[in-house]
């Protein structure tokens, strides 16, 4: 072996443990730098986009709420990838479908008893800070995709469930509504309503049409809106996804772990790639010092 090659490699492989340890230790003074450019930067800038708005619409999608326990049916480790071995033989798909339902409902209420039970659950940050924003008059709706009502529970008035809600259900043959514990406390396999109907969740399955009236009101919040913060949705599930197409205001406001791929510009509009409860409360805390 060459003694000059074999030093060479020794000085190329000391020179690339340095840059790595000062790589590190960039990384660990950087911690909370998003983007090229530190958290404190994107939250100020979030505040002057919120202070020259009149008018903020929140669309949320799972990530919402997966930081209070709700897993994410598309992650890697979200619902549809908790495989029981009793429901492996069926796609996710169909378990939460209306042809579950309908054809297997022993099966259907088997797999939403021991997966979709969020009545214990507890709101986040997110949640929280967004229901204080509606009560300070600084955003005047949530559109959510998930259906566990935690935006409620934090205080949000102004809600449009575009795929329903657990804690609703009713009876499919004389539409009678019952509250969030009916499916989960009856002891039947398949829970009855007295007139003999079954009663099912007030969910929008596979297969079914989105609630009329959450859809109209949903988009009609984000025509009037002048910001739109996007936060916690990968923006694959339609036709929900579609609905930020109505938005023609001034600033987009996309906080979500991953990238999505959108006509942002830099100018107006702003991204941050971090978990929505910790820029949540990054902003939380930044108001709190200003006031």
């Amino acid at each position: 072996m060459n003694s000059n090659t074999g030093l060479g490699k020794l000085r190329n492989a000391r020179k690339y443990v340095i840059m790595n340890k000062k790589a590190f230790r960039a990384i660990r003074a950087g911690a909370r730098t998003i983007g090229g450019k530190k958290m404190d930067d994107k939250i100020a800038r979030l505040k002057e986009i919120l202070d020259d708005s009149e008018n903020v619409v929140f669309f949320g999608g799972a990530g919402v709420s997966t930081e209070s326990g709700v897993p994410d049916f598309r992650s890697k480790d979200g619902l549809y990838n908790q495989h029981d071995v009793r429901f492996e033989r069926y796609r996710p798909e169909y378990l939460l479908s209306h042809s579950c339902l309908v054809d297997e409902p022993e099966v259907f209420f088997e797999f939403y008893r021991q997966k979709m039970d969020t009545r214990a659950i507890e709101p986040n940050d997110a949640h929280r800070v967004l229901a204080e924003m509606e009560k300070r008059g600084r955003l005047r709706a949530v559109v959510t995709q998930n259906i566990d009502g935690l935006h409620q529970k934090a205080g949000s008035r102004v809600v449009y469930e575009i795929h329903g809600s657990t804690l609703r259900n009713y009876c499919m043959r004389c539409g009678r509504v019952y509250d969030s514990d009916a499916i989960f406390r009856s002891t039947e396999r398949v829970p009855h309503c007295a007139c003999g109907g079954v009663i099912r969740c007030d969910v929008t399955l596979y297969e079914e049409a989105l609630p009329e009236e959450a859809v109209a009101g949903a988009i009609g919040a984000i025509r009037r809106a002048d910001t739109l913060i996007i936060g916690g949705t990968s923006l694959t599930v339609y036709p929900a996804a579609s609905f930020i197409g109505y938005f023609h205001g001034k600033h987009w406001v996309v906080i979500n772990k991953e990238h999505l791929d959108l006509p942002l510009d830099p100018e107006s509009d702003l991204e941050i790639n971090r978990p929505i409860g910790e820029v949540f409360r990054a902003m939380a805390q930044a108001e709190n010092k200003r006031s």
